[in-house]
């Protein structure tokens, strides 16, 4: 999408421009910096910073896990605001360093750093003339981070955008979720709250720290579409190019912010950008210690270019304004990944596959596709499928690799060892436009994974659903659901072989369910099993694949509590007889 985005804002300029000179691609990109950063850089630094970090998800000896940033909420430590406000005396994170923070981004490989200004709890972390309660009035450290930290990201040629929470406000009068009134008792409404606080500050992040790259709103909540209008029309009067982000409310924004740690498995059309996190919660909490790994990182950034977006990864620095080696150290070994691979991450285009591969994922540059493989085929061929445009060479790290076609499958011979830990990448250059199969195919050496949002329904439904796992950990699924007589799913998925695969199904639901698979409308597998209510894998047999081709696997619910089941995804693994 953004390709095409950029092809059309090509054909406009040279439309204008064709009584004098055709212009090179380099004069039709007539977009602003802050948008070939979002666009084309592909992965920003997140930084959660606040009052909230000097408690390190820890009140009064009690910890409280998930996100440390809503320790002072009810739904966590429920701390009075008097006594929240009051920690603020003692809030001394002298070790903060920008010059540190932005060196680590340009480690990692990350284009731009986005950073909390003022979240839920009303604490600016910035000079702000509007109150005392910041990070220069009201702290011992007396010193302005934003500044330091824009200052920073600007001599070093990285974007800095602000996080600013424009309706939420535990510790305002009027904020929402805050205090209705004030000390006098005099009940404060929103409007003078919106006018008094989050105006004036907006103001002031847009207007105090040079240009800068966003601002990101967040949780709107009831607020009406005027004030959403209000504070879009209050950045593009002070900061003409700076984006908006998709949660200032009511529709408005220049892209938009999927659910946390959301990774979409079909491309998603449109700007947007995936935000995730390197413990469980955005704020740090000492003793959070599910630390992302490299490889995860690496993952999860490619699988989310792969699907046509952009990735913010946060860090959470502690009570002493430092960033855990914790979280650095996989941030700059995911980094030596992305300098050795650019092509793999900055101004790529989405997969032309519309989802992920068996074994990795791909994206686009130009006339190429870049293969990235995370799990190394064991017999040492890498199986691609649904390819119809003719290649011109396959490359590993430079050299040649053998390239042949068997029942319309590409097979590339690779090297028995892997070369990178984390991920290899094959280019294909193409002789022609990029025409793609993207019908879901089952790799004949690996296990492959076949989601619902790959299935054709008839009287079910599949429809996205989210829970958390900790306060704030966030898990986004699309299920099958709403099973009733007669109601079914079904997966097509093309085989480069004949073989026998082995069938599992992702589902949850209540007691025992029992459940009947046809295999190209002929009665392939029924299996009854105890089950939980959360999703896990159950085995339902094999099955024989007689030809090459699509094949087609349709599920329905035999037995049980309907209304209590949900499926989540197919996975097929050859037997290898």
């Amino acid at each position: 999408m953004r390709r095409l985005l950029f092809i059309l804002s090509a054909f406009a300029v040279m439309a204008t421009a064709c009584q004098t000179k055709a212009p090179s691609v380099k004069e039709a990109d007539t977009r602003s910096p802050q948008e070939i950063l979002f666009e084309d850089g592909n992965y920003a630094m997140f930084i959660h910073f606040g009052l909230y970090s000097k408690l390190e998800g820890v009140w009064k000896g009690k910890i409280y896990y998930g996100n440390a940033e809503w320790i002072m909420n009810h739904g966590q430590a429920g701390i009075p605001m008097e006594e929240y406000m009051a920690e603020a005396a003692t809030f001394n994170p002298s070790g903060f360093d920008a010059d540190k923070i932005v060196k680590l981004a340009k480690d990692a490989g990350m284009r731009y750093i986005v950073i909390t200004a003022k979240h839920h709890e009303g604490f600016a972390m910035f000079d702000t003339a509007v109150s005392d309660f910041d990070i220069v009035d009201a702290t011992p450290l007396k010193r302005d981070l934003m500044a330091e930290l824009a200052d920073a990201c600007h001599r070093e040629g990285l974007g800095i955008g602000f996080y600013y929470s424009q309706f939420q406000d535990w510790t305002e009068p009027g904020g929402g979720r805050g205090p209705q009134n004030d000390a006098s008792g005099r009940e404060v409404s929103f409007e003078e709250y919106f006018r008094k606080k989050c105006v004036p500050q907006v103001e002031e992040l847009t207007t105090k720290y040079g240009d800068i790259q966003l601002i990101w709103f967040d949780t709107p909540g009831e607020m009406p579409a005027k004030y959403s209008e209000e504070l879009v029309a209050l950045v593009r009067k002070n900061q003409p190019n700076a984006l908006v982000s998709s949660r200032v409310g009511n529709g408005l924004g220049d892209y938009a912010t999927l659910n946390d740690m959301e990774v979409p498995v079909r491309n998603r059309d449109g700007r947007w950008e995936g935000i995730d996190v390197t413990q469980v919660g955005w704020g740090f909490s000492k003793y959070d210690n599910e630390w992302k790994s490299p490889e995860f990182i690496v993952r999860t950034l490619v699988s989310t270019i792969a699907r046509g977006g952009t990735w913010m990864l946060n860090v959470g620095p502690d009570s002493k304004g430092n960033v855990s080696e914790m979280a650095a150290a996989p941030l700059r070994k995911a980094g030596e990944w992305v300098h050795r691979h650019p092509e793999a991450v900055y101004a790529a285009g989405p997969s032309p596959w519309g989802h992920a591969l068996p074994w990795g994922d791909a994206v686009t540059q130009d006339d190429k596709i870049e293969l990235v493989v995370f799990d190394w085929p064991s017999d040492g061929v890498l199986w691609v499928p649904g390819l119809k445009t003719g290649v011109k060479s396959v490359r590993l790290d430079g050299k040649r690799l053998k390239v042949s076609s068997e029942n319309g499958w590409l097979k590339i011979g690779l090297p028995a060892a892997r070369p990178e830990p984390l991920a290899s990448v094959i280019e294909l250059t193409l002789d022609g436009p990029v025409e793609i199969d993207g019908t879901m195919a089952a790799d004949p050496v690996m296990e492959t994974v076949v989601p619902v949002e790959f299935a054709s329904t008839d009287g079910c439904v599949v429809e996205r659903t989210g829970w958390t796992e900790k306060f704030g950990e966030w898990i986004t699924r699309w299920v099958a659901g709403g099973f009733g007589e007669g109601s079914s799913l079904t997966w097509s998925v093309a085989f480069k072989d004949p073989g026998v695969y082995n069938v599992d199904l992702e589902y949850l639901g209540a007691e025992r369910l029992e459940w009947n698979m046809l295999l190209d409308g002929e009665e392939a597998l029924i299996d009854m099993h105890k089950n939980t209510s959360a999703f896990a894998w159950y085995r339902l047999g094999w099955v024989t694949i007689d030809s090459p081709g699509v094949h087609t696997f349709t599920l329905s619910l035999s037995d049980g509590d309907a209304s209590s089941a949900k499926v989540a995804s197919m996975r097929l693994t050859p037997v290898g007889l």
